[in-house]
């Protein structure tokens, strides 16, 4: 089969490699979509520790059931399923409570396991038992599907961080998933959303999804914006969808009283000790947490949106490339010209 082969940092290959082979507890499935994840591209400019080269990325993604051992009984040949991320050991005491995305193993599709910018993608044991594979609706597309990850990354964020209705929202972020946000919490009954992004053709981009007020953080302080749009309260519920320090600090400043903030951006490991005024967590009653991944219930919760029209996962895809030039799909996720890039083995 042809995969994109991680050779080394900075080197994606396309190549011929074996396809392959399952054994009678695993399911092969041939890959229609995988889209271009941030991650992605941090693994190929710096590495991860999970990611050994020569190694496949790829973890958001969907495809059609080519193969099923024959001890497995949860998929047949022919069934278009979606496949996410986050992989739970199944043992451990977070897999057992349910919250398997901060299992200590922390295996995921695309990491320790091959992922999908490839023909085929093997699900072992782990995955097929444990892992977030769900069976796809007719009216749900293959590229629509893909993108149940991020979603199911969105809906655990708004799970940490609730919304109530009317609550004022602010977004610091206004790339993909921070438009995810955006509709996800209008649709949660949020009754004013502030979308702050430093770039500003980023921020024209977001305003097709209709949120109610866009700052520049570039051409204006975002802190005094947000205060002024609030009555010099500050906003109910604040997420950082953006890997910046300053962002977070300006979320705990812009944060009304007993609101609730959201690291939901990681920081590169060279930028993530951020100071903060505690003070301002201690006397505004602050609720401030964080959201890593998802948990397979979260994809299947996605999928459900996605095939009830709730959320049009449409709208987040800009470009599409054959697995052939995923160099092309990579240099432009990485340019932030768009949204989401599928990439179609």
């Amino acid at each position: 089969m042809k995969a994109a082969v991680l050779e080394e940092l900075g080197k994606l290959v396309v190549k011929d490699v074996p396809t392959p082979n399952i054994d009678a507890d695993s399911v092969l499935v041939k890959v229609t979509a995988c889209a271009v994840c941030g991650s992605d591209i941090r693994i190929l400019r710096y590495g991860n520790p999970r990611v050994r080269p020569p190694a496949v990325m790829g973890h958001e993604s969907a495809g059609e059931v080519a193969a099923v051992g024959e001890n497995v009984r949860k998929f047949k040949v022919g069934q278009r399923v979606s496949i996410g991320a986050d992989v739970p050991c199944g043992q451990c005491s977070f897999c057992e409570a349910g919250i398997g995305n901060n299992c200590q193993t922390n295996l995921a599709m695309g990491y320790q396991f091959q992922g999908s910018f490839a023909e085929y993608v093997p699900l072992n044991r782990t995955v097929v038992d444990y892992g977030p594979v769900h069976l796809l609706p007719d009216r749900v597309s293959y590229e629509q599907a893909a993108l149940a990850e991020p979603l199911g990354c969105v809906l655990n964020a708004l799970e940490r961080s609730p919304i109530a209705f009317g609550d004022v929202v602010v977004v610091i972020g206004a790339g993909p998933i921070g438009c995810m946000v955006i509709e996800t919490a209008r649709k949660m009954g949020a009754g004013k959303i502030i979308v702050v992004q430093r770039s500003r053709p980023r921020l024209e981009n977001a305003r097709r999804f209709n949120a109610d007020v866009y700052v520049c953080s570039a051409e204006e302080d975002p802190v005094g914006r947000v205060k002024d749009e609030t009555d010099g309260l500050g906003a109910d519920v604040i997420l950082t969808a953006c890997p910046s320090p300053e962002a977070q600090v300006d979320a705990i400043e812009m944060a009304k009283n007993r609101g609730r903030v959201n690291f939901f951006g990681g920081l590169a490991k060279d930028r993530s000790v951020v100071s903060l005024d505690t003070n301002k967590i201690h006397y505004k009653e602050l609720l401030v947490t964080g959201a890593h991944g998802s948990m397979p219930r979260h994809h299947r919760q996605a999928l459900d949106l996605i095939a009830d029209g709730v959320i049009d996962m449409g709208q987040y895809i800009s470009h599409r490339f054959p697995l052939g030039q995923i160099a092309d799909a990579f240099a432009v996720a990485e340019s932030h010209a768009g949204m989401r890039v599928i990439v179609n083995p």
